[in-house]
């Protein structure tokens, strides 16, 4: 069940993100018209509240960086390799750099052009769809609360799925707060990352069911 149940939750936010980056193609007015409602409701307040502003680029730049996120990753996969667990350090380092490849692809290939204000609080490079920061830090804290032992105690479970959902919902936020990103920029970024943990997940779990691994030695390897 738990099988099919993640089968279904990665196919189908995988279908959402594709249906979301045709409308961002075809800039269905619709959608552009939303996003562009959502980037000027917040422009004028990040410029007028300085102080909101300045803490939400700290939370943006360092705290929620694609770059602080992919370092908690690698903490994670040297904990696991030292540990043992080689076959889950595997998943997630590939998933990890999957999730890189893919919004790296997608921004080139939609190149989709960031809000442009005469007044910015913040500057971002390169296209926009999808947000790298949206679909990073979901890649990252769906592995980790996937790693999370199932017999961990409720409490610290509650904590670590607060501590993701605040985390990958705020720096969502953060990227459209200051102005750097579309609105359908961060709803992609969120589609894909967990599409993308669900699938690993579902086939990371197919993979120990049947005896097969990214880090399996095949037998007929084996040294005598």
């Amino acid at each position: 069940m738990r099988n099919n149940q993640l089968g279904k939750a990665g196919s189908a936010c995988a279908a959402a993100a594709a249906a979301l980056t045709a409308l961002v193609v075809i800039r269905w007015r619709p959608l552009i018209g939303f996003d562009e409602r959502v980037a000027g409701t917040l422009h004028p307040y990040a410029v007028s509240h300085t102080a909101v502003t300045g803490l939400m680029r700290v939370l943006s730049d360092w705290v929620w960086d694609p770059w602080t996120m992919r370092a908690l990753a690698a903490a994670a996969c040297g904990l696991l390799w030292w540990h043992g667990d080689r076959v889950r350090a595997v998943w997630v380092a590939a998933a990890t750099l999957a999730a890189s490849a893919v919004q790296q692809g997608l921004k080139a290939a939609v190149g989709r052009e960031r809000p442009q204000w005469p007044d910015p609080v913040d500057s971002a490079h390169y296209a926009a769809y999808p947000s790298g920061h949206a679909m990073t830090a979901t890649v990252v804290c769906g592995l980790l609360l996937w790693l999370m032992p199932a017999k961990v105690p409720r409490g610290l479970a509650y904590g670590a799925w607060t501590v993701a959902a605040v985390s990958v919902l705020g720096v969502g936020f953060t990227r459209l707060y200051l102005g750097v990103h579309w609105f359908s920029d961060v709803l992609a970024g969120w589609l894909l990352g967990v599409g993308l943990v669900s699938l690993v997940a579902l086939a990371a779990c197919r993979c120990a069911c049947s005896g097969r691994s990214p880090a399996s030695p095949r037998t007929d390897d084996t040294v005598r």
